[in-house]
């Protein structure tokens, strides 16, 4: 155990940015995780947490273009963990929101569909999940807004500086 305060504020002074307020990593950390349970408080009532609305939203996204909801498809652009996704998926499986069924292009894969449960919770979650983003980010947060372009051009490209 390191008993010297000097080598720990050595540390500190030398090989950080001073303190965790100035690291935008772990200020973005706290904020998405207040942003997660913000989410999950809001959502109580209508039975879901931010990852499942997060999956039900993928899942609806994909079926309103025509294209087929693979877990592999959903992985990649939700950028989950797959056994992470198949979890939520399996859990709106059974709270019936979603129905699985084998892929027409690939028998070895499952294609997910929304059902019409499914379409009526996340009809009353979007304007709830909406409303916590509008008062967490204000207009910043808004499509067209600064936040949203910030975090968007980083999302695109990881090498914006």
């Amino acid at each position: 155990m390191c008993k010297e305060t000097s080598d720990i504020d050595e540390v500190f002074a030398t090989a950080s940015l001073g303190s965790p307020e100035n690291a935008v990593g772990f200020v973005l950390w706290r904020v998405f995780h207040r942003y997660q349970r913000e989410v999950d408080r809001a959502l109580e009532a209508l039975g879901l947490t931010h990852l499942q609305f997060t999956t039900l939203t993928l899942v609806a996204w994909f079926g309103k273009n025509g294209e087929e909801a693979t877990q592999a498809k959903l992985s990649r652009f939700g950028d989950m963990h797959p056994m992470q996704l198949s979890l939520m998926l399996k859990a709106l499986e059974e709270k019936m929101l979603i129905e699985r069924s084998t892929s027409r292009e690939d028998v070895r894969a499952k294609r997910s569909t929304i059902t019409s449960s499914g379409l009526a919770v996340l009809r009353a979650a979007l304007p709830v999940v909406v409303a916590v983003q509008r008062h967490l980010f204000g207009e910043a947060g808004l499509p067209g807004g600064t936040l949203l372009k910030m975090l968007s051009d980083i999302d695109r490209n990881p090498s914006v500086k």
